[in-house]
């Protein structure tokens, strides 16, 4: 044949038996930018300067874990659960608690604009690195050489 080793030939992935489409990873991404976004206008909307810092991070908690299973509920149908549920959760969970902490500390001295931003690029990359880390535990799964085969190349 050509030159290529065989075991070259047969390898295949696990991520390519559950082949994404590029739609699919843009909604992935898009729900997680709206999870930090609507986690952060809530706790911006509750959050005031003169709260205290850990309360205002476990109330910032618990709005964070209220959006994320809210928007879990409508997003599973169409995304399915380990893609919302999961990065959902640490982007509510503790991009609530670090925007309430923020809130706290710096209220004036952030706008409305660039907290929301912040919220949408912490959802950004808590997906990348959820994906990634899972794309680190499927791992890559190399099929052998057929039966009959030679190594030779």
């Amino acid at each position: 044949m050509d030159n290529v080793p065989s075991r070259a030939r047969v390898s295949v992935t696990i991520s390519d038996q559950h082949a994404e489409s590029f739609y699919f990873r843009l909604g992935d991404y898009a729900a997680g930018a709206l999870t930090g976004v609507l986690t952060a206008l809530a706790v911006r909307g509750v959050v005031g300067p003169h709260w205290d810092m850990v309360l205002a991070m476990l109330v910032g908690m618990a709005l964070g874990m209220i959006i994320h299973l809210l928007l879990g509920l409508l997003l599973m149908p169409v995304l399915g659960g380990f893609e919302v549920m999961i990065p959902g959760a640490m982007i509510g969970m503790y991009g609530g608690m670090l925007f309430g902490m923020r809130d706290s500390m710096q209220y004036a001295d952030v706008s409305l604009r660039t907290a929301l931003a912040v919220g949408a690029l912490f959802g950004l990359i808590v997906i990348f690195g959820v994906r990634w880390w899972d794309r680190q535990l499927r791992g890559e799964a190399f099929v052998g050489p057929k039966h009959g085969a030679s190594n030779q190349e």
